[in-house]
């Protein structure tokens, strides 16, 4: 990182790791680094923090070893490399961080170097913050829902679309007549993780793995199987419309976050790290963390986004639910913010802007790429049910599907490929382009 600046808040006003989840108290910061190294040259760079900081033993993690990482990211005393992404998260202690800091500007082979955060999902209570200035992520999307305006209700409701056999996301967006199903493609879904029973969703699922230690991948919050179920449901549900846009697509399940909806940027990298060796085409992460305007995207997401695209997966992100629409706008948040990740913005069934939908008001790399249908979606729910959500967070898998269906259609394509033919057969939507990108996502 010679040439990059950092942010030297990092190491003196980052708090310990705190002692547990879901306590209301959580820090932003979980008392480890995240470090992105040359890939031709990773050894000098760890050589470097552990002469200058004393960073914790490295252990190395290669291919479908990621899935058994969880112990190893919660141990204090040890330090994780994922070699095939050339990315570790660092144990150091408090009094070195400043030695990794100015280390990781002074080598080349040190690519970014950032305090590791906590991410969320919904539905969570904010947490209470610091005098860091930092602020709290993407609220529950049961609180989104209650905080629509009289105005909001109304014009969510949009023209009569017969939702008796179809959902209405499917049909604005198309995918109940294309004639693609994701045959063929993986879709990775980093969340909470998933009802394996879901009768809906137990044939459907390629493998998972946990990234949080003492859980399995039972989803005992429920966005993740509603996320999943958007992605990838089947064409023909037990119960009720078919939900699903991608319906033959195989999914790869990564809990990365807690049954509290809490995770470390750390267990996201890792369930990346694991997507991408089970050849995942598409990720979807409908997380993140909220950003201040004109804060910088963060490096190490980028890096690794662009890694991802190299590797022949795209990396999609909800954009936020900190809008206060009309009279506020909140930034899209991290890593949607990234240049090498598509950014979700979420639409209404009138095709109006969703009240808490983030914009694209902070600059390199911080802007909306494209929309989805986000309010009153109805999908899976744990327990072998249906429950209906709001939010980006319901938006983002609409356009993981759609991205599975592009795959389907051009087997030869690039990621690269597959993010241009998205953004290209948008349909063009009456807002501004820092609200919706190119417009609304539409299947093939």
């Amino acid at each position: 990182m010679a040439n990059e600046p950092m942010d030297r808040r990092a190491f003196d006003q980052q708090p310990e790791r705190p002692d547990g989840l879901g306590t209301g108290q959580r820090s932003e910061y979980t008392g480890r680094y995240v470090v992105v190294l040359d890939p031709r040259d990773q050894e000098s760079g760890l050589n470097a923090l552990r002469s200058a900081a004393d960073i914790a033993p490295v252990e190395r993690v290669r291919g479908a070893a990621a899935a058994h990482v969880s112990g190893l990211l919660e141990d204090p005393e040890v330090s994780v490399l994922f070699e095939d992404l050339a990315v570790a998260v660092v144990e150091v202690r408090p009094e070195n961080r400043f030695a990794l800091v100015t280390t990781a500007e002074a080598q080349n082979s040190i690519l970014a170097a950032e305090p590791e955060r906590w991410v969320y999902a919904s539905p969570i209570t904010a947490p209470q913050q610091a005098p860091t200035a930092f602020f709290p992520a993407y609220r529950s999307d049961a609180h989104v829902v209650a905080r629509h305006s009289l105005a909001e209700t109304a014009s969510a409701q949009g023209p009569a679309l017969d939702e008796t056999r179809v959902t209405w996301g499917l049909q604005v967006i198309r995918a109940n007549v294309s004639g693609l199903t994701g045959r063929g493609v993986k879709i990775a879904v980093l969340d909470t993780g998933v009802d394996t029973d879901h009768p809906d969703l137990a044939g459907r699922i390629e493998d998972t793995a946990s990234f949080v230690l003492g859980q399995t991948v039972e989803d005992g919050q429920g966005h993740g199987t509603h996320c999943i179920g958007t992605a990838a449901g089947p064409a023909n549900p037990q119960q009720g419309p078919r939900y699903g846009v991608a319906c033959d697509a195989r999914v790869l399940v990564g809990k990365v976050l807690a049954n509290d909806g809490f995770g470390p940027d750390g267990a996201i990298m890792a369930g990346i790290a694991w997507a991408i060796d089970h050849g995942a085409q598409v990720i979807s992460l409908s997380l993140g963390s909220r950003v201040q305007p004109g804060e910088l995207f963060p490096l190490t997401y980028e890096l690794l986004a662009q890694r991802a695209l190299a590797k022949g997966a795209v990396i999609v992100a909800a954009a936020g639910n900190d809008s206060r629409r009309p009279g506020l706008v909140s930034p899209v948040g991290r890593p949607a913010n990234c240049p090498s990740i598509l950014a979700v913005a979420s639409v209404n069934k009138a095709m109006g802007m969703a009240h808490s939908s983030c914009g694209g008001i902070n600059g390199q790399g911080g802007e909306v790429n494209i929309a989805g249908p986000g309010v009153a979606i109805h999908s899976a729910a744990p327990g072998g049910g249906y429950a209906t959500h709001s939010g980006t967070s319901m938006a983002t898998p609409h356009v993981a599907g759609v991205l599975a269906l592009l795959a389907e259609a051009n087997p030869m394509a690039s990621a690269r490929d597959l993010w241009d033919a998205l953004l290209a057969s948008a349909l063009v939507l009456p807002h501004p382009v820092r609200d919706v990108g190119a417009g609304l996502v539409q299947a093939p």
